[in-house]
């Protein structure tokens, strides 16, 4: 069985991570799920950026692990969690890459929301 394929991020699908002036917080349910001052900013070839948020900064007792896995060949395995106070709608609406390839590893570490999956996240700039 071959191996997953490996790609690096370059001039045809660059992959730029900043970090996020400001705050970034997430709610659900009335609740605040995140709030950091130390997000990175993910910009992914012609994708929309996406907000990392250190998994310490995450309030994980809010979240549900989930069975549910992706790939990708230019971050690696990605893992799933569910925000049970969101109900069917915040099901796998978090993500993280646990280990991620050498050219996104700041990504280490920190969560990701679904923007359709969550009531808001706000980035509020100084």
């Amino acid at each position: 069985m071959p191996g997953k394929p490996v790609r690096i991020p370059g001039p045809d699908h660059p992959i730029v991570i900043t970090p996020t002036p400001g705050r970034v917080v997430v709610r659900v349910a009335g609740r605040v799920v995140a709030d950091s001052t130390a997000a990175l900013t993910l910009q992914e070839a012609g994708y929309a950026p996406v907000q990392y948020i250190p998994r310490a900064d995450v309030d994980m007792a809010q979240l549900a692990p989930s069975d549910h896995a992706t790939y990708c060949p230019y971050k690696g395995d990605c893992s799933y969690f569910s925000i049970p106070a969101g109900g069917e709608r915040s099901r796998n609406a978090v993500w993280s890459y646990e280990a991620p390839y050498a050219a996104v590893a700041a990504i280490g570490a920190h969560l990701a929301f679904y923007p359709d999956r969550v009531d808001s996240i706000e980035v509020v700039t100084p």
